[in-house]
């Protein structure tokens, strides 16, 4: 399998990559995720398969306007890998009696399932 996931202009990591400043370092915007333009390096992004179509050096403004025409917000919300992040913070916001309550209901789950598949029968 080849490698396609490459750094260029307009590339999302769920910041848009504006301009690359070096080999290092990327100008990035991220117009409906409050992130402020600024220089970010490779190290910290992952970057997404979503692309995004505007000039090089483009202003917040043509970044915006491409970013909701894209509707980048929705089908980032679609990946798995989104979801992944939800579901750990969801998980890292429960409360003790949150977690009882899962146990309780994953030990109801696992009892209705041993007891329909049923026991064995001896020979």
């Amino acid at each position: 399998m080849v490698f396609r996931c490459f750094v260029k202009v307009g590339r999302v990591a769920y910041v848009a990559i504006v301009d690359v400043i070096d080999q290092n370092r990327a100008l990035v915007d991220g117009p409906c995720t409050q992130v402020r333009r600024q220089a970010m390096p490779f190290k910290c992004m992952q970057l997404t398969d979503f692309i995004l179509k505007f000039p090089h050096s483009a202003r917040q403004k043509y970044v915006r306007q491409a970013w909701q025409k894209a509707d980048i917000n929705m089908k980032w919300a679609a990946t798995r890998w989104a979801k992944k992040i939800e579901a750990r913070e969801r998980k890292a916001k429960m409360t003790d009696f949150d977690h009882l309550k899962v146990m309780k209901a994953k030990k109801m789950r696992n009892r209705i399932i041993k007891n329909e598949e049923g026991s064995p029968k001896p020979r």
